[in-house]
């Protein structure tokens, strides 16, 4: 006789599935590693004057620590709402603090952080548009703006929404995968193409300096050269990585 295994209690609402310690809350290696050498090339090196980096939704703080070598002498702080989050994050980032993204809810005073990093983060909100007004509040004028998010228009999305299939990073559901690729469920509740983001972000006061792509994990290891490739076109790309500043 075999017993069956027991049933996943199903989360209530957003708060208790990111309080989940069973949900993903850390991001793929390659893509921090660009978005941290963007961030150098940006602020320059830390003999000039350290700067404070702020890591909003910083999850386990290992993006944070792939970073670290890379922005060596500035100083990074992670900030993220889940306290199981923050209980990893202080085993990777020597700093980590509770905070949300509303009006007054990061714990900083304006315009005191130099740079924000803002990894696979916006597509998890409900209001993106308080998110980025709060990230413009602690940020100095002229202070940089690090973002990254899944492509909505990623190359293979677009082949599948051709064929009527829900795009790879969209999802339906809380609790399970439902018509797209893919088993694990991480809590997207929006996707942006390159387009739609340049105007969010500008229209919030900030400037575009540029957009770059990047892999996705979790491509199929036969289709990565691909994926790699379309990088070139970060319209097309699985990753969207965008650097902006504060005007």
């Amino acid at each position: 006789m075999t017993t069956a295994p027991p049933r996943r209690e199903r989360p209530h609402g957003l708060r208790d599935f990111y309080e989940d310690p069973d949900v993903t809350v850390a991001s793929g290696t390659p893509r921090s590693l660009r978005q941290a050498r963007m961030l150098a090339e940006a602020l320059g090196p830390a003999t000039s004057g350290a700067r404070t980096v702020i890591d909003i939704g910083c999850g386990d703080g290992s993006a944070a620590a792939t970073a670290a070598p890379i922005l060596a002498g500035h100083r990074i702080i992670g900030v993220d709402w889940s306290q199981d989050a923050l209980k990893r994050a202080h085993a990777h980032i020597p700093y980590a603090v509770r905070g949300e993204l509303t009006d007054g809810g990061l714990p900083f005073r304006s315009g005191c952080a130099d740079a924000v990093l803002f990894s696979e983060v916006i597509e998890h909100l409900v209001d993106p548009d308080a998110a980025l007004d709060e990230i413009h509040r602690i940020l100095r004028p002229g202070g940089h703006l690090m973002l990254s998010t899944p492509n909505l228009a990623a190359w293979y999305n677009r082949a599948l929404l051709l064929a009527g299939v829900q795009p790879v990073f969209s999802e339906v559901s809380l609790r399970a995968i439902h018509g797209r690729p893919g088993q694990e469920v991480v809590g997207h509740l929006r996707l942006y193409t390159a387009r739609a983001l340049r105007e969010f972000v500008a229209a919030s006061g900030f400037e575009v300096v540029r957009l770059r792509g990047a892999p996705f994990h979790g491509v199929p290891r036969p289709m990565r050269p691909l994926d790699r490739l379309a990088c070139r076109a970060p319209s097309m790309s699985s990753i969207l990585l965008l650097h902006a500043r504060r005007t």
